[in-house]
């Protein structure tokens, strides 16, 4: 009998092969928004890697929409080329559907890489001007966003549109809207962030209008065939905040116009949230969303083991466990989860003289015998 974790799925008429996802993990290492040979090792080894789905990291719809300058953007031609020579090794090598994230940094904007303190760019190392819905800086010390006109709602909106056309034309077969831990949109909906007194805050109907739009707009310009999901932060953590049942009104909304799946995380737009931190702690989250709107679910943060990933699936807690740090420490985590379950993962056939079941392969030096 085959794991729930290895059972295929389909999402509209796209099928993959099983519930594992690589979920979008930045990587800080971009040029001018372009991606570089590093993304195509980084990527590369999950195409191979045995997981149905891998997302790209998450991509900046406009150079000032990016978090740091270091991550990647999808518009201009080259920031497109560079990850359409990425989605050709998926499809020359690979078995996973490469999918990518689209993303405003709003407020979170113009910083630097982690590992320079991942702290607000000043202007001697190439700050920019970011936006937000309201002139609220994320933290003490933060850039101190432009409070967006509709016309720059207008312009960020059209961004979305022309990235989504250049993922399409990439050759990318999921997208994935980005939603949460606190950038732009989550910025729109949580009350933390949106203090807005016009047709886009106040109440949770104008809170949600802009991510709404932002979906719809984007889902018209993609083929009827391809998926087109959204990822969301179900809750603030913070008193006051973004809670779980207005994400999941959201995602009701989000059914209604036709999403393929939702991706569940939590956190990110409030330096004072307070996080219970476990095993699978954003589990009963998407457990929740998946239960009161029916659509295919994502479920992350602290999913590790494999027979953990099992339960969550079979249990039918969601529809697919995403994976990001525990992809990074082993690249290699379908394989080694389908081993520990009795199942199968995809193998390059450069690799499967390392199968459990094919060591004895033959190998050149130790070649089978003549007939």
């Amino acid at each position: 009998m085959t794991s729930k974790l290895f059972s295929p799925f389909s999402l509209g008429e796209r099928e993959l092969a099983n519930r594992i996802v690589v979920a979008p993990m930045c990587q800080y290492s971009a040029v001018d928004g372009t991606m570089t040979d590093w993304h195509l090792m980084h990527l590369g080894q999950y195409a191979v890697g045995g997981a149905g789905l891998v997302f790209f990291e998450a991509s900046g719809v406009e150079a000032q929409g990016r978090i740091t300058p270091g991550c990647p953007g999808l518009y201009s031609d080259e920031n497109e080329q560079a990850m359409a020579r990425i989605v050709r090794f998926f499809k020359d090598y690979g078995h996973a559907v490469p999918g990518i994230q689209l993303a405003h940094a709003g407020r979170k904007a113009s910083a630097h890489v982690p590992w320079n303190g991942g702290t607000p760019l000043d202007a001697n190392s190439g700050a920019w001007q970011t936006s937000g819905p309201s002139a609220l800086a994320y933290a003490e010390g933060w850039h101190i966003p432009t409070a967006e006109t509709e016309q720059g709602l207008g312009r960020i909106k059209q961004a979305f549109v022309q990235a989504a056309v250049r993922a399409v034309r990439a050759g990318f077969e999921v997208i994935e809207i980005h939603a949460a831990h606190g950038y732009l949109l989550h910025q729109f909906l949580s009350p933390l962030s949106n203090q807005r007194d016009d047709r886009y805050g106040g109440s949770l109907e104008n809170r949600m209008r802009f991510p709404l739009e932002i979906f719809e707009a984007v889902q018209a310009v993609c083929p009827v065939s391809l998926p087109v999901g959204i990822r969301v932060s179900a809750t603030d953590w913070v008193a006051g905040g973004w809670t779980l049942e207005e994400c999941t009104e959201f995602a009701m909304r989000l059914k209604a116009l036709g999403c393929a799946f939702i991706d569940v995380s939590s956190g990110g737009n409030s330096p004072l949230q307070e996080i219970e931190v476990g095993a699978g702690y954003q589990v009963p989250f998407a457990q929740t969303i998946r239960a009161a709107t029916g659509l295919p679910t994502m479920a992350v943060g602290m999913i590790s083991e494999p027979r953990q990933a099992e339960t969550i699936i079979a249990s039918g807690q969601a529809d697919f466990v995403a994976l990001a740090r525990g992809m990074l420490y082993d690249p290699r985590w379908a394989w080694h989860a389908a081993e520990a379950l009795g199942d199968q993962a995809a193998f390059p056939p450069q690799y499967q003289r390392c199968h459990p079941t094919l060591r004895g392969a033959p190998i050149p030096g130790n070649p089978p015998k003549a007939n």
